[in-house]
């Protein structure tokens, strides 16, 4: 993954760089980049993504017919993805976009696991809670995680707030052993 990473991230950062301070433009990207994403996660797709006999123009092609409208910057893009054999790579740039434009407008997205559903309460005061610690827009995704036994795990870009029952257990368990 940090490959991955590491190899999207400049196409990631060229595209940010290119829309600019322009939300339209950044937004234009967002689907952009996000029908690339999607195409080239078909599976008969991505197979012909790193075959050797198809050449790179032949792949743009595909890719830009069945993403869509990409307008001519998105298909120059597609075409450069696909001289340096970066396709496969889309979903990941697309990934590292994001983040960068979450950045780049006070926001972080923040996954929430709990042992049982939260009441919408709940999530306002928690959202309300996490804006003023991080001093940033949040947008919250909460998902129903059984194994927590209670409680709830936060995830904010690198940091992780484990206030569950299951990690609890966990961590005391650890410190008896040791």
């Amino acid at each position: 993954m940090a490959e991955r990473s590491t190899l999207a991230r400049p196409y990631a950062r060229a595209v940010f760089e290119l829309a600019g301070d322009d939300a339209t433009e950044r937004q234009a990207w967002s689907r952009r980049l996000a029908a690339v994403a999607e195409v080239v996660q078909v599976p008969q797709l991505a197979s012909l993504l790193t075959h050797p006999r198809i050449s790179a123009e032949q792949l743009a092609g595909i890719v830009c017919e069945a993403a869509g409208d990409l307008g001519q910057t998105g298909e120059n893009f597609v075409r450069l993805l696909a001289s340096n054999r970066r396709l496969q790579y889309a979903p990941e740039v697309a990934r590292v976009y994001e983040e960068l434009r979450a950045e780049a407008e006070g926001i972080v997205d923040v996954e929430v696991l709990s042992a049982t559903q939260l009441e919408d309460a709940q999530q306002e005061r928690l959202a309300e809670a996490l804006r003023k610690r991080l001093g940033r827009e949040v947008r919250l995704q909460t998902r129903v995680d059984e194994s927590l036994i209670g409680g709830a795990m936060i995830r904010a870009g690198d940091t992780t707030i484990d206030g569950s029952v299951k990690g609890k257990l966990a961590r005391l368990s650890s410190a008896l052993v040791h």
